[in-house]
C-alpha cells in the first residue's frame, strides 16, 4: 500500500518538492479550514482504538524477516535485548508497529515522519555553535507518511514505559494526554508563524527549563524534579565529547599510538580488509558534506577503526567507529559509520523521490529536514554496495531515563516531546491544515487526546502480548 493523498491547497512534502517559486501558495487560514473539513471524512475519534484484525501479520515473523542482511552472529543479542522488557520490545519493533499502523484509518495529511518517535528517541545534542538543544535524535526510519503515525508511536511508548516504571493508570493517562496536548498546542502555534521564523525555532536546555512551568502547559507544568533532571542531563551532555570518548574507548598500543580498546562483543577490531573499506568510504562521505565542512575535516587523518554494537533495533546492522587525529594525538575526532536499512514504514508509504533513494542519504536528508539544528558532520557513503550514513559519535549528546522520573516529571516531558514532534512535522508538513484537523482547545478532555489515549492503551496491551510471544519463542 503506497499512497499519497492529495488535498487541494494543502502543502504536503511531495507537493512542495515538485513546486515552483512561481506557483502561488494558499494562505494559512484557508489551509486550516481545509484541515477542519477533513474531520468530516475521518473524525478525530476515528484515529483512536486498536483491534488487531484476523489477518494481522505475525509480529515475530516480521522481526525475523527484519534480521535478513544483519550480522548473523549478533541476531541472538538483538532478540535478547528486545526480550528484556515490553518497552525494549517496542523500541526494537518499529516494523511491527508500521505494519499495524498501515491498517488503521488515516488523516491523509502527510509530513516527513521520524518513523520511530518513541519516548527514548528525544534527547540532547550539540549545535554547530556548541549549544545544547532538545529535539528528536534518531532518524533511521525517516520517510513520508501521515503525521499521526509518529504521534501514535510516541503515545503508545509513553503508556508502555509508564507501566514499566510503575506509574498508576491515572498518571499514565495524564502523560499520554499530555503528549497529545503538547502536539496540538504547538502545531496551533506553528500554523500562522512566518515560514522563516518556523525554520529558525529551536529549544535550548535553558529555554526548556524556563518553559517547564509556562501557563500554556496547564496541568502538565513540571515540578522541581523535572528542572533538576534537565539540568543534570545538560551537565552530563557537556561531558559527552571527543575527549571523554578518547579516555573511555581507547588505549595506548605497544608503539605508543592510540587505538580502540576492545570490549567484545560490543567493541571489536574488524579484519584489515573491512578496515580498509571503511577508511576508503570516507572519501565518498566527504563529497556529501558542504564545502566548508570538508575543509575542516580534511585537517584530520584516520588513526583506527572498530566495529561497535549499537541500540536495540539496530543490533546486527554494521556500525563502525572511526578515530581521527588533528593537530596532535590529543586532538581526537570520533565518527560513527552506520549501515542504513530500508525504513520500517517504506512498504506502506509513498515512493521517495530520487535524492532519498540511497538509504543513508534518506536518513541524512530526513534529519536535516526535521531537526532544528543538527550535526554539521552528518553525511552518507557506501561500503561494499551497502548504504551507510556518517555522524559524530559524541556531539554533546544526552538522554532522559523514564525510570528516573516522578509521575509529574514524566507527564511534563511527555508534553514536551509532543510539542517537539509538532515542530519537526511543521517544518515539512502543513502546520495550518494539521492544526485545523487536530484543533487547538486546551481542555484536557479534547477529542484528539481521547483518541490517542484509547489507542495507547490498546496498543500497549498488544505490545505486552507480542513481547510475551517473543519470550516464549526464545525459550
Amino acid at each position: 500500500m503506497r499512497t499519497h493523498t492529495h488535498h487541494e491547497g494543502i502543502h504536503s512534502p511531495l507537493d512542495l518538492i515538485a513546486s515552483k517559486l512561481t506557483t502561488p501558495k494558499s494562505n494559512w487560514p484557508e489551509r486550516a479550514a481545509t484541515g477542519r473539513r477533513l474531520r468530516e471524512r475521518l473524525t478525530r475519534s476515528g484515529l483512536g482504538g486498536w483491534i488487531p484484525g484476523s489477518g494481522r501479520s505475525d509480529p515475530i515473523g516480521l522481526l525475523e524477516a527484519g534480521n535478513a542482511g544483519r550480522d548473523p552472529g549478533l541476531i541472538p543479542l538483538r532478540m535478547s535485548r528486545m526480550a528484556s522488557s515490553p518497552f525494549a520490545f517496542l523500541r526494537g519493533s518499529a516494523a511491527v508497529m508500521a505494519a499495524d499502523l498501515a491498517t488503521q484509518p488515516s488523516s491523509g495529511l502527510h509530513v516527513v515522519l521520524d518513523g520511530d518517535a518513541h519516548f527514548n528517541n528525544f534527547g540532547l545534542f550539540g549545535t554547530p555553535d556548541a549549544q545544547v538543544v532538545v529535539d528528536l535524535n534518531d532518524f533511521d526510519e525517516v520517510l513520508i507518511g501521515p503525521w499521526e503515525w509518529d504521534l501514535k508511536r510516541l503515545t503508545a511508548s509513553i503508556e508502555v514505559a509508564g507501566r514499566e516504571i510503575g506509574l498508576d493508570a491515572p498518571a499514565r493517562e495524564h502523560a499520554v494526554r499530555g503528549a497529545s496536548a503538547g502536539y496540538r498546542n504547538a502545531m496551533s502555534l506553528m500554523a500562522g508563524l512566518p515560514v522563516l521564523a518556523l525554520w529558525q525555532r529551536r529549544t535550548t536546555v535553558e529555554d526548556l527549563i524556563s518553559d517547564l512551568s509556562a501557563q500554556v502547559r496547564g496541568s502538565w507544568a513540571a515540578d522541581e524534579g523535572a528542572r533538576n533532571l534537565l539540568a543534570s542531563a545538560r551537565n552530563k551532555a557537556l561531558q559527552s565529547n571527543n575527549d571523554s570518548l578518547r579516555a573511555s574507548m581507547t588505549q595506548l598500543d605497544d608503539s605508543g599510538g592510540r587505538v580502540f580498546l576492545e570490549q567484545p562483543p560490543i567493541l571489536t577490531r574488524p579484519p584489515a580488509s573491512v578496515r580498509d573499506q571503511v577508511v576508503n568510504s570516507l572519501q565518498s562521505y566527504l563529497l556529501s558534506l558542504p564545502l566548508e565542512r570538508r575543509f575542516m575535516i580534511q585537517r584530520y587523518h584516520v588513526v583506527d577503526v572498530a566495529h561497535r554494537v549499537v541500540g536495540v533495533g539496530s543490533v546486527g546492522l554494521r556500525a563502525y567507529c572511526v578515530m581521527l587525529a588533528g593537530n596532535d594525538d590529543s586532538d581526537a575526532l570520533f565518527l560513527q559509520v552506520k549501515q542504513a536499512a530500508p525504513a520500517a514504514h517504506a512498504p506502506f508509504s509513498p515512493d521517495m523521490p530520487e535524492p532519498f533513494s540511497h538509504e543513508g542519504q534518506r536518513v541524512v536528508h530526513g534529519q536535516r529536514l526535521m531537526q532544528s539544528l543538527g550535526d554539521p558532520l552528518l553525511g552518507w557513503t557506501s561500503i561494499d554496495g551497502l548504504p551507510y550514513y556518517v555522524r559524530q559519535m559524541r556531539n554533546l549528546k544526552g538522554s532522559f531515563a523514564p525510570e528516573k522520573m516522578s509521575a509529574t516529571t514524566f507527564s511534563a516531558f511527555s508534553w514536551t516531546f509532543g510539542a517537539l514532534l509538532a515542530r519537526a512535522h511543521a517544518r515539512t508538513g502543513d502546520a495550518a491544515a494539521i492544526s485545523g484537523y487536530c484543533g487547538a482547545s486546551s481542555r484536557e478532555d479534547h477529542e484528539l487526546d481521547d483518541a490517542m489515549l484509547t489507542w495507547a492503551k490498546g496498543y500497549a496491551d498488544q505490545t505486552e502480548a507480542d513481547h510475551a510471544r517473543l519470550v516464549a519463542r526464545l525459550r
